[in-house]
C-alpha cells in the first residue's frame, strides 16, 4: 500500500476541507481576481521535459497537465488518461484518453498528441533529464484518437508513479513544432491556467482557461513573483502584497504566530536536503574524506539551530513518506572519527583538507546559512571550505556539466521524490546511467551494485522484494557517502486568509487549481 501523504499535506481550504478539528461554516468561492505567489527564485525553464527544479515544475504544471496525478493524500489518479489496461505479462499498456479536451492554441489533445510527447521526451536528441522515467518505453502506438498502447522492454513497476510527473506532461504538438526553442518561454497545455507572460526574475503570470475541460479555475490571474530575500518576502506578505509566501524563514514562526491576516503552516515534504560531492575528481574521490565530512557535522545542530527545529535528520537518501523508504543509519557526530579518517588521508590541522563548496541562496530554506554552518562545523576537524553561492538558473547549469569539464567539488542541492516511488528518488541520483547532463547524477556516482540492484527495483512488481532491494542499496550508497547526508525539509508557507483554496503537495508544489480571494 501506498505510504499516506495526508499526514504532510497542508490544505488552507474553507468549507469541506479545514486545517481545524472544529467544523467550518461553508463558504461559497467567489469568482475573480488575481492570486500572488512569492517565490524565492525564478522558473528556469517551462518546456515540461526539459524543467528539473520544482520552482519551475510548480509554476507549469498550473498549464501542462500529466496523464495521472500524485495527490496530497498519495493516491494516483488519472487526469488526461480515463485508465488503463495492462497485459498479463506486464509488458503492454493501453491507456484510454479523455476525449473532447485541446490545448490552449486549440490543437486537439488525443492519442496522437500523446504519442508526440512521449516519442519526443524518449528521443536521445531532446536531452531529457528525466528520460529515464519511460526510458523502459520501445514503442508507442497510437489505437484509435482516445487509445494509445506502449510496450516495455520489460516489467516497469513504476510507470504509473512516473506518468504522474511533471515532466511527462502533455503539451501542444502544434506549439512546440512551431515555436521551437522558443516554447521554453510560452508553455501550451491542457491546464486550468493559459501563459500570459514571463518576465524573467521577475514574474510569470497565467490567467484562466475558459475552455478548461475540466472544472474551471475561480482566479482570473495567478503571478508567481519572484522575491529571493527571505525578509522581503515576509515583508510582502505582512502588507498584503502577496497572497502566499513560500519558504518562509523558520526564525520568524514564533514571531508570526500572532498575525491576524495570514497562518504559516509546517508541513514535511517528500525533499531531501543534500551536500553532494565529486566522486571521480580530488579531493572527494577519496571514501575516508566523504565519510570525515559526514561526522564532522552535527546535522541536530542544523535541524535545531539554522532550522529551529522545523526539518528530520536523514537517516536515508530518501524521506519516510516515500514507496520503498526503510531507515538505514545517521553519520553521528564524532569529531575523533573525522580527524581520524582526515589523517589516514594525510591531512591535518597542520595541512587541512581545503575544497571548493558551491551553493544556492533562496531556493532552499536558509540554504546560504546551511552552508555557512556547514563551513563553521567542519572547520573544527582541519576542514576549511571556501563557500561560494550563486543564483538558482546559474547554479544549476554549473553544477549540470558533464564530468570531464566540471570540477565542482561539494555543491548543495535538495531532492523531492515527487512520485511518491523510490525510483525516482535513487535511479535518477545514483544510477551511472545518470550522470549529468543527460540525467541528475552531479556526484558521479558508481557502484555496479547499487546499479544491478536500482535496476531490479524497477523489475519487481512485489512491493515488499522491491522494498528488501532498495535497502540494501541505499546501504551501500549511505556507505559510499557520495553525499553529505543532512535533513528532509519542511515547507513553512504562510498564506493570507483572503487566499482561500490554497493547497500545499508535499510534492513542493503550491497549487491554485481551486483557490478564490475572500472578499
Amino acid at each position: 500500500m501506498r505510504r499516506a501523504l495526508a499526514l504532510i499535506a497542508a490544505i488552507a481550504l474553507t468549507g469541506a476541507l479545514v486545517i481545524s478539528a472544529a467544523a467550518a461554516p461553508a463558504v461559497t468561492p467567489t469568482r475573480g481576481g488575481t492570486l500572488i505567489v512569492g517565490s524565492g527564485v525564478d522558473a528556469v525553464t517551462l518546456d515540461a521535459p526539459m524543467i528539473t527544479d520544482s520552482p519551475s515544475a510548480t509554476v507549469s504544471e498550473h498549464m501542462v497537465e500529466s496523464l495521472y496525478r500524485l495527490t496530497p493524500e498519495g493516491r494516483i489518479v488519472p487526469m488526461l488518461a480515463l485508465g488503463h489496461t495492462v497485459s498479463a505479462d506486464g509488458r503492454t499498456w493501453t491507456i484510454r484518453l479523455r476525449t473532447g479536451v485541446r490545448f490552449h492554441d486549440g490543437t486537439p489533445f488525443d492519442a496522437e498528441a500523446v504519442k508526440f510527447n512521449l516519442d519526443r521526451m524518449l528521443d536521445p536528441a531532446t536531452r531529457a533529464p528525466f528520460r529515464f522515467l519511460i526510458s523502459r518505453i520501445t514503442s508507442v502506438t497510437v489505437v484509435d484518437s482516445s487509445t494509445v498502447r506502449l510496450v516495455t522492454d520489460a516489467v516497469f513497476a513504476p510507470l504509473l508513479a512516473h506518468f504522474t510527473h511533471s515532466s511527462v506532461g502533455m503539451q501542444s504538438p502544434t506549439a512546440v513544432r512551431r515555436l521551437g526553442v522558443d516554447y521554453a518561454r510560452q508553455p501550451v497545455g491542457t491546464g486550468p491556467f493559459k501563459f500570459k507572460e514571463w518576465v524573467r526574475g521577475d514574474r510569470v503570470v497565467m490567467t484562466r482557461n475558459d475552455d478548461y475541460w475540466g472544472e474551471k479555475a475561480f482566479l482570473d490571474e495567478v503571478q508567481f513573483r519572484v522575491i529571493p530575500d527571505d525578509g522581503s518576502r515576509v515583508a510582502a506578505l505582512e502588507a498584503g502584497s502577496i497572497h502566499v509566501a513560500v519558504r518562509v524563514p523558520p526564525r520568524e514562526i514564533e514571531r508570526l504566530k500572532t498575525a491576524r491576516d495570514f497562518t504559516v503552516f509546517v508541513n514535511d515534504s517528500l525533499r531531501t536536503i543534500y551536500v553532494g560531492f565529486n566522486v571521480t575528481r580530488p579531493p572527494f574521490n577519496d571514501v575516508r574524506l566523504r565519510r570525515a565530512l559526514n561526522h564532522a557535522v552535527t546535522k541536530t545542530a542544523i535541524v535545531n539551530g539554522a532550522l529551529f527545529g522545523t526539518a528530520r535528520v536523514s537517516d536515508a537518501p530518501i524521506v519516510p513518506a516515500v514507496e520503498g523508504y526503510s531507515k538505514i543509519m545517521t553519520y553521528e557526530f564524532d569529531l575523533e572519527r573525522a580527524e581520524a579518517l582526515l589523517r589516514e588521508a594525510g591531512y591535518s590541522r597542520a595541512r587541512p583538507l581545503r575544497a571548493v563548496f558551491h551553493h544556492p541562496s533562496g531556493r532552499y530554506i536558509r540554504d546560504a546559512e546551511i552552508a555557512a554552518s556547514i563551513q563553521g562545523l567542519v572547520r573544527r576537524a582541519g576542514i576549511e571550505l571556501e563557500l561560494r553561492t550563486m543564483e538558482w538558473g546559474a547554479y544549476l547549469a554549473l553544477t549540470n556539466r558533464p564530468q570531464p569539464e566540471n570540477d565542482v567539488q561539494m555543491y548543495m542541492l535538495g531532492w523531492g521524490t515527487v512520485t511518491g516511488d523510490a525510483d525516482y528518488g535513487l535511479y535518477a541520483l545514483f544510477h551511472s546511467s545518470q550522470w549529468v547532463p543527460t540525467g541528475s547524477n552531479r556526484s558521479f556516482y558508481k557502484n555496479d551494485r547499487v546499479d544491478a540492484l536500482l535496476d531490479r527495483g524497477r523489475t519487481t512488481v512485489d512491493q515488499a522484494e522491491r522494498n528488501k532491494i532498495y535497502a540494501e542499496a541505499m546501504k551501500i550508497i549511505m556507505d559510499d557517502a557520495p553525499w553529505l547526508f543532512l535533513h528532509s525539509e519542511s515547507q513553512v508557507t504562510g498564506i493570507r486568509h483572503t487566499a482561500q483554496g490554497v493547497v500545499v503537495h508535499p510534492a513542493e508544489r503550491i497549487e491554485l487549481f481551486k483557490a478564490w480571494i475572500r472578499r
